[in-house]
């Protein structure tokens, strides 16, 4: 599924009024956030890429600093915050841009509760989890990127190609494998079921072996590699999923995307290290069993859900 050009257009409009020092809708971009995931999403990476546009910019020479200068001084007009200002424009129009897929590049994208096989040439499948987006590129046909969400690959593994996962900063190389891997609000998680992967083999060329986990520090790129069952991993697929200290946070977001629930955190109890196994079908029925699965209070508030720690 391609991206929607609606909610990028509305997420660029969003990121340019929050920016103004007047700006006092804070309710109504609160809603709009909270209406989807793909609004929060498409908004952090307009505010990101306006981000890195904006450091290009102000990188550049100034060369016609001195009439600016003049042009300001005289109290007529600030063109040095206009200048602010259109550059903060054109950063987010180039995020725009940048959002968008190439003319190489196919996309997928899944809602939440929704799950898409991809089948690739070679033999090698990748089912994505919901609320996920994953890109392929026409032109390299052993390599993928996970932009969001959760992805079980399934690869036929060649000596002479090697198959290439990019995550965020982190690449991946697989060596005839069956793995998991899964973005968190402050980690990436990989997890190996079958033959191994190769984590930034140019770098740290860690191997992640079969009944290991890989954890990402999406912050400063520290890792860790534990122990876990083989057959956790994807084991959302069959309609399951276990957590290990995970935050209460990340398990609501988790939950969401699998299920299409509206599961939300009470302020405060995001951090909260949650762990357990949860069977995701009964929930459609009962979502507020969740709270006996995980040890948590669970309340309704409209279409949502909300957990809190006890």
């Amino acid at each position: 599924m391609a991206h929607d050009s609606t909610i990028l257009a509305e997420a660029a409009e969003w990121a340019v009024r929050t920016a103004e020092p007047d700006f006092e809708e804070w309710a109504a971009f609160t809603d709009w956030l909270e209406q989807s995931p793909a609004h929060n999403a498409a908004y952090d990476h307009v505010v990101m890429e306006a981000e890195a546009g904006s450091d290009v910019l102000r990188a550049a020479p100034a060369n016609d600093a001195d009439d600016t200068g003049a042009l300001a001084s005289g109290g007529q007009h600030n063109y040095r915050w206009i200048g602010a200002g259109l550059a903060a424009c054109v950063a987010l129009l180039c995020a725009l841009w940048l959002w968008q897929p190439g003319a190489g590049e196919r996309l997928y994208q899944t809602a939440p509760g929704e799950t898409q096989l991809v089948e690739l040439a070679d033999g090698s499948s990748i089912l994505l989890g919901g609320d996920s987006v994953l890109a392929l590129e026409n032109d390299k046909t052993r390599y993928a990127r996970l932009d969001q969400g959760r992805a079980l690959f399934r690869i036929e593994h060649d000596d002479r190609a090697p198959f290439h996962l990019d995550v965020g900063a982190s690449e991946l190389v697989d060596a005839g494998t069956i793995f998991d891997v899964a973005i968190r609000s402050a980690e990436i998680r990989v997890g190996v079921s079958e033959g191994a992967v190769i984590y930034n083999p140019e770098q740290q060329n860690r191997l992640v072996n079969p009944g290991q986990f890989l954890t990402i520090a999406r912050a400063d790129g520290s890792y860790r590699i534990g122990q876990l069952p083989a057959d956790q991993v994807g084991e959302w697929g069959d309609g399951r999923l276990t957590f290990r200290d995970a935050s209460l946070e990340d398990v609501a977001t988790e939950i969401s995307a699998a299920t299409g629930l509206d599961y939300r955190v009470s302020p405060g109890s995001g951090n909260r290290p949650v762990s357990g196994s949860v069977l995701l079908d009964p929930l459609e029925e009962d979502p507020a069993m969740l709270g006996e699965l995980l040890g948590i209070e669970v309340s309704s508030e409209g279409s949502s859900w909300i957990l809190q720690a006890e």
